[in-house]
């Protein structure tokens, strides 16, 4: 009998969380369906390392994942993969999505056809076939618009950022509001799919749980003007190319949690899962920089320097200062910790080109 037991199915499986994650569970003995069509790569123009990737995962886990070059809003083929295998499936972690704030605005009809209906599509196979599973998705910060940028900020030297006796200064938790902002039509598709996802668990009674997340990076992500802006810096100072800061005089604040612990969290929840719950999940205010911060650290760090443009104008609903707080996620899962500092992240992604890896 072989060791590996369990089946869990993973969508965008080749993206940066969907891959750390078929990686952790499939070295703890899971056997992984896998689906993920490179939609990224071709709807933002770029080259990912997603054949790299499967090559990897079929060489060194042949048999133990299976891929589906399928895409999500494709009802026939779901349909019939939960027919084949709904009961053996133990968790899904539903990470496929369009991910770009800015390109969701080109092709809005699209963009909600990915994010929130393909989401629902999913969630009625798992309540028909496998509602005894536990079901995690992946949403966004961008769920709260751009409201957090409503709070009174003091400009210092780098960065914007709230008084210590402000009640947000420890991270923006899961009752901020999410009405009466802008979002993009990317924060309004990942919003419905997320309430979606609530509403399987506290309606029908399943095992679903909401990851609202914020900057995740690491070396498995092939960063893009679009989205993954951490990984297309640093790739933009490795080819010694322009970096483009765009509004805030680059003090806008974001806080960063590395792939791995985003995967750890995924684990927690697994082990002891939850009905219709939401978890804010970042960096917090100790992996918390702004891009200048961002910028002279990565300098320091690596010995090189950036080529720098401006544009005085921010994007629209951009966040002008996001920190994470996660304290109701440490409440529910004590032994949850984040394990990867900014330098650390920097230093994975600068020095560990998972091209090369793999």
């Amino acid at each position: 009998m072989s060791k590996f037991y369990k089946k869990i199915l993973i969508t965008g499986s080749l993206g940066l969380i969907g891959f750390e994650t078929v990686n952790f569970f499939l070295k703890n003995c899971y056997n992984i369906l896998g689906i993920d069509n490179n939609l990224r790569g071709k709807l933002f123009g770029i080259e990912t390392n997603y054949r790299k990737k499967l090559r990897y995962l079929e060489t060194y886990f042949k048999g133990n994942y299976t891929h589906f070059n399928n895409d999500i809003r494709d009802v026939k083929f779901l349909d019939s993969l939960f027919k084949k295998y709904g009961k053996g499936i133990n968790l899904i972690i539903h990470t496929a999505a369009q991910t770009s704030h800015d390109w969701s605005a080109k092709n809005p009809t699209l963009d909600f056809s990915i994010n929130a209906l393909g989401t629902l599509d999913l969630l009625e196979l798992y309540r028909n076939y496998s509602p005894k599973a536990v079901f995690i998705f992946t949403s966004t910060n961008k769920v709260y618009g751009d409201r957090v940028n409503y709070l009174t900020f003091k400009e210092f030297k780098t960065r914007f950022d709230l008084e210590k006796n402000h009640q947000f200064y420890n991270g923006i938790p899961e009752n901020f509001s999410i009405d009466q902002s802008i979002h993009s039509p990317f924060g309004v598709s990942k919003a419905s799919a997320d309430l979606i996802v609530q509403e399987y668990g506290r309606y029908f009674g399943l095992k679903t749980v909401v990851f609202r997340l914020g900057v995740v990076a690491g070396s498995a992500q092939e960063g893009a003007f679009e989205q993954g802006f951490l990984s297309f810096m640093i790739k933009k100072l490795k080819n010694n190319e322009p970096f483009t800061i765009i509004g805030y005089k680059g003090k806008q604040v974001r806080d960063i949690i590395h792939s791995t612990d985003v995967v750890s969290a995924f684990w927690q929840v697994f082990k002891n899962p939850k009905k219709g719950e939401i978890y804010n999940l970042g960096g917090g205010r100790e992996n918390a920089l702004s891009v200048i911060e961002l910028i002279n650290k990565i300098e320091k760090l690596t010995g090189r320097k950036f080529k720098l443009k401006y544009e005085k104008k921010a994007r629209k609903g951009d966040h002008k200062w996001w920190i994470t707080n996660f304290s109701k996620f440490k409440r529910d899962y004590p032994n949850w910790k984040i394990t990867k500092s900014v330098n650390d992240i920097i230093l994975d992604i600068y020095k560990n080109d998972i091209s090369r890896q793999i």
